[in-house]
């Protein structure tokens, strides 16, 4: 598999709203991070769903490289 593209070195903090569907960029080629925009087409990454399950400030991987995607686990301050 190949390796994501680094969009950021920080977290993305996310105000979500519970109920709703939010989709993870997996591949760091979004425009509209941290979510996906279809820049991943015709490569092995897809997006990641995450569902709100409260309605909460929310901090999503920018690293692209959390073993606990779609959030941050802080694998950025390795990198």
């Amino acid at each position: 598999m190949s390796e994501p593209t680094i969009a950021s070195k920080t977290p993305f903090g996310i105000d979500v709203e519970e109920g709703k569907s939010y989709y993870w960029c997996s591949c760091g080629k979004s425009q509209k991070q941290p979510f996906c925009d279809g820049s991943h087409k015709g490569s092995e990454f897809a997006p990641t769903k995450y569902d709100a399950t409260a309605s909460a400030k929310v901090w999503f991987c920018g690293c692209k490289h959390s073993a606990n995607a779609p959030l941050c686990d802080g694998a950025h301050k390795k990198l």
